[in-house]
């Protein structure tokens, strides 16, 4: 079988979030289960140095933009056994930053189609070609309307996953044909509330939707979560499912992690201890083994629950004895109550405002619990990440949350969980975490062995991938 990953982003060329580390990891595993899996991304300027002198120049093409054509270097490298078609023009993507430029419709447009009409230059035909969110939203609709009846072409199916509904490429309908070289009589596959819509369009043109989590699949059913598309998938939910990412267990293991302070296993969490007071001492705060540390990296905006921390905070300070270590950047309402907090609260409370890569890590395996009370969250991978390194995480019941962390309450679980979007839950769940913490150690040892027992690698995730690329195709 054999599958093209589009993506805008991938790891170890260029990356802004989870999009990246999906692209960089799934295709790793579907390579090794024998799934010829091939990525395509576009060439940015920030792909490092190191990495470009290992790519080989296939050819060059012009490809198609509305009434024009452009320049479309192909760049072949290989990572990790899967090989990775880099497209270049300089004119789309030698920029300091991926996204966020005036003229990103047609940026993405230029790569989508590049996507497809590199196919037999490449001599690789594949059975599915897989799209994610809007930035290749353009890839199965170009293929709907241009490809599918070509002959070289036929036959392809196509799948779009969508890894957060927030963002669904909306634009005019000014640029429908100057831009997108969709002709007006088919406006009809993308126009959406007034507007053209690149996630709509892929959503009625694709063969199958997939998002990053089960429960997100059903939850985009809903008003409340589905950014207005609910309608649409609701309509067309007989080809949606949701499948959980997964996570790089081989970078994320603290036996071998050299952003940690010491490493640890399972059967020897010694280091533990070692990385705790190392971040205590970091940070700022007291340096004591006996006080429950509770992390946070986070971006730090109002989806990601902070609303929740915001009205919690002097509630768990007061209760209890805790500690609370922050790492994020984002809103200024956000990133100005945590400073507030530092000085309300020194030695207790500190936050590094931006991200540290090697910050993370030391959070992530110094930390005693992990708190996400995310008012959405498509997936998440910090939860999966923290159980790695014996940090229990404490979560909301939504989305990849809810299927990766179960509450440890019937002495079965994996974390701290709470399903309504209020402080005074979210306040039970914290205080519950580090009151086992405090009074019951053996149980807290318990509750940490079968953290770091869970499985959240690629395979699992992958297993489903290759299920629902052979359901498309038989």
């Amino acid at each position: 079988m054999k599958v093209l990953f589009c993506a805008s982003e991938a790891l170890p060329f260029a990356a802004t979030g989870g999009l990246g580390d999906v692209a960089g990891s799934l295709p790793v595993a579907l390579r090794t289960r024998l799934i010829g899996c091939r990525v395509v991304m576009p060439l940015y300027e920030s792909v490092p140095q190191a990495l470009r002198e290992n790519m080989k120049f296939i050819t060059s093409i012009s490809v198609p933009v509305a009434w024009r054509r452009q320049y479309c270097g192909i760049y072949e490298a290989k990572v990790n056994g899967v090989i990775y078609y880099l497209i270049d023009n300089q004119y789309y993507f030698k920029r300091k930053t991926l996204y966020g430029h005036f003229d990103d419709a047609e940026r993405f447009a230029f790569f989508s189609r590049a996507c497809i009409e590199m196919l037999p230059y490449i001599d690789f035909k594949p059975d599915v070609i897989h799209a994610n969110d809007w930035q290749t939203a353009l890839v199965p609709i170009y293929y709907h309307l241009f490809y599918a009846n070509s002959d070289w072409f036929k036959g392809i199916k196509t799948l779009i996953t969508i890894h957060n509904i927030q963002y669904q490429g909306q634009y005019s309908f000014e640029i429908l044909e100057d831009v997108f070289g969709i002709p007006r009589s088919e406006s009809n596959l993308l126009e959406y509330d007034g507007c053209i819509n690149l996630l709509k369009g892929a959503i009625e043109t694709a063969n199958w939707v997939s998002t990053v989590s089960p429960t997100y699949a059903k939850e985009i059913l809903d008003p409340w979560f589905a950014h207005k598309l609910d309608p649409i998938l609701r309509d067309r939910s007989f080809k949606l499912s949701g499948i959980l990412n997964g996570i790089d267990v081989v970078n994320y293991d603290p036996a071998v992690d050299p952003n940690v302070y010491a490493n640890f296993t399972i059967e020897d969490r010694s280091g533990k201890a070692i990385n705790k007071a190392k971040l205590q001492e970091r940070l700022g705060v007291e340096v004591n083994p006996d006080v429950p540390v509770i992390g946070m990296v986070t971006r730090l905006v109002s989806h990601k629950g902070l609303d929740l921390v915001k009205e919690a905070v002097d509630s768990i300070m007061a209760e209890s004895n805790a500690q609370f270590v922050v790492l994020g950047s984002g809103d200024w309402e956000y990133e100005n109550f945590f400073r507030e907090m530092q000085a309300k609260y020194p030695g207790r409370f500190a936050i590094c405002l931006g991200f540290i890569p090697e910050l993370s890590r030391k959070i992530y395996a110094g930390a005693d619990l992990f708190l996400m009370p995310s008012k959405s969250e498509p997936c998440g991978l910090a939860q999966m990440i923290s159980l790695r390194y014996a940090t229990i995480p404490i979560i909301r019941e939504t989305g990849g949350l809810k299927d990766s962390i179960t509450d440890c309450g019937d002495g079965e679980g994996n974390g701290f969980t709470f399903k309504s979007y209020e402080a005074k839950d979210m306040i039970d769940a914290v205080m519950r975490g580090v009151n086992l913490y405090n009074n019951d150690k053996e149980q807290w040892n318990v509750l940490c062995d079968r953290a770091m027992k869970c499985d959240n690698s690629w395979g699992k995730s992958a297993k489903e991938y290759i299920k629902l690329y052979k359901s498309l195709i038989k």
